[in-house]
């Protein structure tokens, strides 16, 4: 540990030499001293004792293995909610279908038909789509550029706004040119996020308790401020994105939206503070930075509640449907669970995995194929897996090939970071790796 402990001088980390099974058996609440327990390589038994003291616990696990060519890894957590998201392809919140007041009065400052060259070529994109919205609203139709047509009719509204010179040819305007290229994403509707609306419709946000986390709390707030202040919208982000202007006049854009972002959040804060009260919770223990970390990612809320390892292993409750669908695909990752489970059967009848010797593979081929089948009746699961699986996880002999045993531990690391910070998606909740193809799947079993 203390050679461990020299590859990064950030890190502490103890020991303790002792088999999980003995620490279940004379002192279980052992583990009620971590934030996250990973487990590698338990046997089943052990494992489902370990998954129900943590879940018990309200403790997140994370369980990992790699078997041959196969890894495996498993988030066993009750409930985790994320602020900081992260999605891909995040667009930008800039409101030009439904402008707020500061932003109207912003845009109508500037008279882009008596600006010099200078001024009209430094004027912000934003405010080029505003203003020409406004021209396609009172020459064109009340409703926005839906379809490719229509985008395009509006893009070419715009191009003709382009200055031109005494020979009548369009002078090189960057920032014209940038609001053509973004009419695409800028003109996407101002909603509320099908995921946000659940939230919003949850029970832990509707019944809050003295329980309640300040993740809940914020949420309500929000719901509130939605159906009040926020006219039917979330929070103004407040950020704009790089863009052809001069400093001024991107600042003082880049004010308007962050001013409005503040004037939100402080909204935000009010209907917070006021069930923090009801609640009888002091009024600090949601900070100010909390509340505006929360509004600036309001669209991108997420929640994950994963299922018990109890329910999934319950022949009573297990992802039947899940399963069969994903057997539509006979090499399917779906099959490496199902052998996965069928090794850990091998071991509760014979006390040692299939094929560890050379001398044994041929035999326990038979004896897998038994302990597949007898999974797959009493999970009541009519589906066909080929026997080449079968042999292939005999000769597997439960080793853990480096490689495969890397890629794995730096996927599990991933995983525990992202419940730790808070940020990322965890997945939810099976991630299955084939070393044989080189792919992955999860699945949510």
């Amino acid at each position: 540990m203390e050679l461990l402990q020299e590859l990064n001088s950030d890190v502490s980390g103890n020991f303790v030499e002792e088999s999980p099974e003995k620490l279940l058996d004379s002192d279980p609440s052992f583990f009620n001293r971590f934030n996250l327990v990973v487990a590698t390589q338990l046997p089943e038994s052990t494992l489902l004792r370990l998954a129900e003291v943590l879940w018990n616990s309200n403790i997140p696990l994370l369980v990992c293995r790699t078997y041959g060519l196969v890894g495996y890894m498993r988030v066993v957590i009750k409930e985790h909610t994320v602020v900081e998201s992260h999605p891909d392809n995040m667009l930008e919140d800039l409101r030009l279908d439904r402008p707020f007041p500061e932003l109207t009065e912003h845009v109508q400052d500037y008279d882009l038909e008596h600006m010099d060259k200078k001024d009209h070529s430094h004027t912000p994109w934003i405010v080029i789509v505003a203003k020409y919205l406004t021209k396609w609203f009172n020459e064109k139709s009340e409703q926005l550029p839906k379809n490719y047509k229509e985008k395009e009719a509006f893009k070419e509204l715009i191009r003709q706004g382009i200055l031109k010179n005494e020979n009548g040819t369009p002078e090189d305007e960057e920032n014209f040119e940038e609001a053509i290229k973004n009419v695409n994403t800028a003109l996407n509707r101002t909603e509320i996020p099908r995921g946000i609306e659940e939230l919003f419709n949850d029970d832990c946000c509707l019944k809050l308790t003295e329980q309640s986390s300040s993740f809940w709390i914020l949420v309500r707030a929000l719901k509130e401020f939605v159906a009040n202040e926020g006219q039917g919208s979330l929070p103004v982000r407040g950020t704009i994105p790089d863009m052809m202007a001069d400093s001024s006049k991107f600042i003082k854009l880049q004010n308007v939206y962050r001013e409005k972002a503040k004037k939100d959040t402080a909204a935000v804060g009010s209907h917070a503070a006021k069930l923090l009260q009801s609640l009888g919770k002091a009024p600090e223990s949601i900070s100010e930075r909390e509340l505006k970390l929360f509004c600036s990612n309001a669209a991108f809320l997420r929640v994950v509640r994963c299922r018990s390892l109890a329910e999934e292993h319950s022949p009573n409750s297990c992802s039947r449907d899940a399963i069969i669908s994903h057997m539509d695909n006979p090499d399917s990752e779906i099959v490496l669970y199902l052998m996965l489970r069928a090794v850990n059967r091998f071991y509760k009848q014979h006390g040692r995995y299939p094929g560890v010797y050379n001398y044994q593979v041929e035999d326990d081929i038979g004896k897998l194929k038994s302990c597949l089948t007898g999974f797959l009746q009493e999970h009541g699961l009519s589906v066909v897996v080929k026997d080449d699986y079968v042999q292939e996880f005999c000769r597997y002999g439960a080793a853990e090939p480096h490689a495969v045993a890397a890629f794995m531990g730096g996927a599990a690391a991933q995983e525990v970071i992202k419940v730790i910070t808070g940020q990322f998606v965890i997945f939810n909740n099976t991630f299955i790796y084939s070393g044989m193809s080189q792919t992955s799947a999860t699945f949510q079993l």
